[in-house]
C-alpha cells in the first residue's frame, strides 16, 4: 500500500472518528429535547451511559466478536477471544490500509450509538440500572452478532470480508444500516412491547425544548457525513459519492416531511423537520454509495413521507415506542434497504444493478431477505433479554417515580432549576450532609434528600 495512500486514508478516518463523536451529544440533546422536563437528564444520561458501557465491552470483546474470524466458517459470529483487549492491533502491518486501532475506535461510535438509539423507545419509564444492564446484555447477543454479519475486517491485509449478509446473501448495506438501524429499531419495537405503556398512554408528554432537539438533529447530521462516508475506510471517489448522497437525502427528507404535514395537519414544525432528517439520514445509510445524487433525493423524499405515516401506527397497533425509534429507524432503514434493490446503478461504488437499471428483482430480493433476519433474530433476542430483566430485577420503575419524574428520584438532579433548587446534587454521602438548598433550613433540606434517595 502507498505509504501516501495510507495517510491520505488515515488522516479521514480519524477525522470520520470525530465527526462520529459529535453523533453522541447529538443523540442526547435530540432525545433530551423529546421528553418532558422531569425525565431531560434520565434520557440524556441514558444514551451516555449505554454508550460507556457498550465502549468497554468493545475493548474486552466486542471488536473480537464483529471482525474476528467466523466461528465455524458460518459469517455468524467472530472467535471473541481473537482480539479481546485489542493488545493485538497496537501495531499496523506495513501493508496495511489502515492502523487497525483506527478502525476500532471507528466502530466503537458505532456499536455505542447504537445501543443508545434504542433508548429512545424506553423513555419516561425504565429503571436505569436495569437500563445499563439491558444495553450490555444487548449488544453482547444483538449488536455484535448481527454486525458481523454485516462488517468484516481483516486487520492484516485490510480487506473487508463480511458476515453471511454482506457475502452469503450478498445484500447491499454501504454503510451499515441493517446493523445499526433496522437492528436498533427493532429492538425498540420489542423492548417497548416488554416495558408497556407509559401511565398517560396514548397522550405524551409533551417535547419540551424543541430547540435542543434541533441542535441534536444538527449534530447528527454533521457526524452522519463522517458516518457514511467512511464506510469502505479510503479517502477516494466512493467516500465523496457516499458523503454528498447523505446530504442530499436529508434534504429531500425534510422537504417532503413538511409538505406532507402541511397538507395532512394544516402547519409545518421543526418536530417534523428533525424527523424528517432522521429519516432520509437512515434511510440513505445502506444505499449512499450504490444510488446516483438524484436516486438519493428519491430515497430520503420516501422515507420522510413513509415514516410520517409510520410514527401513527403505534396508536393504531397499542405500543408504546415513546421517541419514534421504530418508525425512523426500523421503518427508515427498510425504506433504504429496499429501495437498493430498485434504484442501485452499476456506476455507483457498490456496482450493483438494481431494477430500475435491468438487475432483475434478485437484488431486492437479497435485501428483503437480510432485513427479514434481523428482524426475526433481533426481535426474538431482545423481548427474551428484557423478559429475563423484568423477572429478575424488574426493569420498569414505580407508578410515583414516573409521576413525579425519573430526574428527581432517579439521579437527585433537574435539568433546569426550578426557582428551589440553588445548588448542585450532592456527590456521595458526605457532601448530601452539608447540602443545603437556598433559603431552607438544614434539617429539611436533608429530609427532602433522604426521602429523594430512598426511592431510588
Amino acid at each position: 500500500m502507498d505509504t501516501a495512500t495510507t495517510a491520505g486514508n488515515t488522516a479521514w478516518v480519524l477525522t470520520a472518528i470525530i465527526a462520529v463523536a459529535l453523533m453522541l451529544p447529538g443523540l442526547a440533546l435530540f432525545y433530551g429535547g423529546m421528553v418532558s422536563r422531569k425525565t431531560t437528564m434520565n434520557m440524556m444520561l441514558m444514551v451516555f451511559g449505554s454508550f460507556c458501557v457498550v465502549g468497554v465491552l468493545w475493548v474486552a470483546f466486542g471488536y473480537s466478536a464483529v471482525f474476528g474470524n467466523s466461528l465455524g466458517g458460518l459469517g455468524l459470529l467472530g472467535n471473541p477471544l481473537e482480539y479481546a483487549g485489542l493488545g493485538q492491533l497496537l501495531t499496523a502491518p506495513d501493508d496495511a490500509a489502515l492502523p487497525p486501532l483506527a478502525l476500532a475506535a471507528l466502530h466503537l461510535m458505532f456499536a455505542g450509538l447504537t445501543a443508545g438509539i434504542v433508548a429512545g423507545a424506553a423513555a419516561d419509564r425504565m429503571k436505569f440500572s436495569a437500563w445499563l444492564a439491558f444495553a450490555g446484555i444487548w449488544a453482547t447477543l444483538v449488536y455484535f452478532p448481527v454486525a458481523h454479519w454485516v462488517f468484516s475486517f481483516d486487520s492484516e491485509d485490510g480487506s473487508f470480508q463480511g458476515g453471511w449478509i454482506a457475502n452469503t446473501l450478498g445484500a447491499i448495506d454501504y454503510a451499515g444500516s441493517t446493523a445499526i438501524h433496522v437492528n436498533s429499531g427493532v429492538a425498540a419495537l420489542a423492548l417497548a412491547l416488554v416495558l408497556g405503556k407509559r401511565r398517560t398512554w396514548p397522550v405524551q408528554p409533551k417535547a419540551h425544548n424543541l430547540p435542543l432537539t434541533l441542535l441534536g438533529v444538527g449534530l447528527l447530521f454533521t457526524g452522519w457525513i463522517g458516518f457514511d462516508g467512511s464506510g469502505l475506510g479510503a479517502a477516494d471517489n466512493n467516500a465523496a459519492v457516499a458523503a454528498f448522497n447523505t446530504v442530499a437525502a436529508t434534504c429531500a427528507g425534510v422537504v417532503v416531511w413538511l409538505l406532507v404535514e402541511k397538507v395532512r395537519d394544516g402547519h409545518t414544525t421543526t418536530l417534523g423537520a428533525s424527523s424528517g432528517a432522521i429519516a432520509a439520514l437512515v434511510a440513505i445509510t445502506p444505499s449512499c454509495g450504490a444510488v446516483t445524487p438524484l436516486a438519493a433525493l428519491a430515497i430520503g423524499g420516501a422515507a420522510g413521507a413513509v415514516c410520517y405515516f409510520a410514527v401513527s401506527l403505534k396508536y393504531k397497533l397499542g405500543f408504546d415506542d415513546a421517541l419514534d425509534v421504530t418508525a425512523l429507524h426500523f421503518i427508515g432503514g427498510v425504506v433504504g434497504g429496499l429501495l437498493i434493490g430498485i434504484l442501485s446503478t452499476p456506476e455507483a461504488p457498490s456496482r450493483a444493478a438494481g431494477l430500475f437499471y435491468g438487475g432483475g428483482f434478485e437484488l431486492l430480493g437479497r435485501q428483503a431477505v437480510a432485513i427479514l433476519a434481523v428482524f426475526a433474530y433481533t426481535f426474538t433476542v431482545t423481548w427474551v433479554i428484557a423478559k429475563v430483566l423484568d423477572k429478575t430485577m424488574g426493569i420498569r420503575v414505580p407508578a410515583e417515580t414516573e409521576s413525579v419524574g425519573l430526574d428527581v428520584v432517579l439521579h437527585a438532579e433537574n435539568a433546569y432549576e426550578n426557582g428551589e433548587d440553588k445548588a448542585h446534587a450532592p456527590r456521595g454521602h458526605a457532601e448530601k450532609l452539608h447540602h443545603l438548598v437556598a433559603g431552607d433550613p438544614a434539617a429539611e433540606n436533608l429530609a427532602r434528600v433522604e426521602a429523594a434517595t430512598s426511592e431510588r
